[in-house]
Formats: structure tokens, sequence, C-alpha cells
């Protein structure tokens, strides 16, 4: 584990909740684009552990986050009904929970089948995977169908956002940095190699992509109660393919630089609202020129011991 990993988890958490303390004197619009980074933030670093770590390429990941979402959120929206307002944080965390695990689940029911595949067969195994997840959504009566799923509590603030994600970002970075985790290395550096050492390629891939698939469904919950109306459109390979940028851009691996791309990838576009009908040719230009210039990443910093930061 990174030295000194829990102290600053501690500290950031302390800060975040000062800042949060004074949220509502915040600019609505921003304090909602601050919180749109936290939960991208959490997005991007559990696909990093996939991808970066671990060496998957997952176009599913929406798929995961979807799960997670309408899981929350149906959950919230039947208990509310039953418990006083002042149980609203607790409802929050037992969704975040419940989602997380559902979705994690899921991603063990596509992991242990399909991850002995590789490359671009995995990629489109998982793409299917996230298209069955939003057509089944699509066609759930239950959940809205096709119109989507509203009246969702407004329970996710600056707090809840920015302290998930940087605990998802410590817990992904103590499992990467510890004895188990260099098992992540060593399969995205040669599965043929770590087989010959004794490790088991598959089992470490299944538990990168559930541990991945919690924090997704975590996400998702999040952005449920956030947005408090969800629809199965939001949750499209667009989706997926934005959180991929987000991990290439910041360079596979590399949690800190994925942390600023999604910072700057969720900003960005904002930024660009005054030339709105422009907006997305000049965004998708930018990420075109950037990989073309530093096809590795912006972010490719490593620890003074070498490993993954």
């Amino acid at each position: 584990m990174i030295p000194g990993a829990k102290r600053w988890l501690v500290v950031a958490i302390v800060l975040i909740a000062i800042v949060s303390a004074f949220s509502k004197q915040f600019n609505s619009y921003y304090l909602g684009i601050a919180i749109d980074v936290g939960i991208n933030i959490i997005l991007a670093v559990s696909l990093n552990l996939i991808m970066g770590h671990t060496g998957q390429f997952s176009l599913g990941h929406a798929g995961f986050m979807a799960v997670g979402s309408y899981t929350a959120a149906s959950f919230t929206i039947a208990c509310t009904k039953h418990v006083p307002e002042s149980a609203a944080p607790f409802l929050l965390v037992g969704g975040l929970i419940l989602g997380g695990l559902l979705a994690a689940l899921c991603g063990l029911a596509v992991g242990v089948p399909t991850l002995r595949l590789r490359g671009d067969y995995l990629a489109i195994v998982t793409l299917g995977f996230g298209e069955i997840i939003r057509v089944v959504f699509q066609n759930m009566e239950a959940v809205g169908a096709a119109s989507g799923l509203s009246g969702i509590p407004n329970y996710t603030n600056f707090f809840w956002s920015w302290t998930t994600a940087a605990i998802a970002a410590y817990a992904v970075a103590a499992l990467v940095n510890s004895t188990y985790g260099r098992g992540f290395i060593a399969v995205h550096d040669d599965e043929i190699a770590a087989s010959a050492m004794g490790i088991n390629p598959t089992r470490y891939k299944v538990t990168a992509f559930v541990v991945g698939a919690f924090f997704a469904g975590v996400a998702g919950a999040l952005y449920a109660h956030h947005k408090q109306t969800i629809n199965p459109t939001g949750f499209d390979f667009m989706k997926s393919f934005e959180i991929v940028v987000m991990v290439i851009l910041g360079g596979m691996g590399r949690t800190v630089g994925v942390i600023i791309a999604a910072i700057l990838l969720t900003i960005l576009p904002e930024m660009l609202r005054p030339v709105a009908e422009y907006r997305m040719i000049i965004y998708s230009l930018l990420i075109i020129v950037i990989m073309m210039a530093r096809p590795q990443g912006l972010f490719t910093l490593r620890s003074s011991k070498g490993a993954n930061t």
C-alpha cells in the first residue's frame, strides 16, 4: 500500500466535509457539475482497474452503472414512503451498497464465462452485455421502461459524491499496491508468463472485473439520486465510450492521471456551451489531437518506487 494513503484519505474526507458544509451557498449549476465530476471519477477509477491494471478492454461499464442506478433508485423509492426524512443518509448508503453488490454480481456473471477471451473479442462481449442491460431496462415496465424512472429522492450531494470518489480511489490503489494486487500487473504484462509462475490469470481478471463493476454500480446509484430521473438512453454505448476515453486520456494504469482526465472531460463540455452548436465537434477534435500527439495519455506519472499511482 502507498505510504500514508490512509492519512491522506482521512484528510480528503475532512476537506470534502468542510466544503460540503458551505455548498448551499454555491451556484447550483456549478455545484451540479462538481457532483458529476465526483461520479465520473468513480467510473474512471473503477474502469482503470479493469483496463489499466489488468489489461482487459471493456466497453460495457455503462451496463454496470445502469444496474446500480436502477437498483438503488428502486430501493430508495420503495423505502422513502415508510421512513422519516431523517433516515435519508441511511437509505442512500443502503442503496449504494445494494446497487454496487448487484452490479458486482452481474460483473461476476459476465466475467466468469468471458474473461478467458482477450482483446477485441472481450471488447465485443462486454459491449453486447452493456446493450443487453440497456434493452432489458428499456422493456421493463416495473422501472418505467423506455420513459425511464422518475421521482427518485435527491440524496446525492457534494459530500457523498466526492467522499465516495475518494474511497473508490483509495480502495483501487490499495488493492493494486497490495501483494495480491501485483497479480493484476503480472496478468497485464504477460498472461503466459504469469501462468508459468503459478498465477491464475482468469481469477485475477474476474476479481478486477467484479471490483470495477461494484464501483460502477455505486457511481450509478449516486447518479440516479443526483439526476432524480433516469432512462435507458443515459447508459448506452456512448456513456461507456466516454469512460474509456477518460482512462485512455489519463494514462492507463495511472490512478492520478485518470482522476485528472475525469475532471477535465467533465468540465470541458460545459466550458464549450457558449458555442453549443459546435461543442461536440470541438470536443471530439480536441480528443483526436490529444490522442495523436500523446497516445500514452497526458498524465503518465510514476511514483518514486515505480509503482502505478
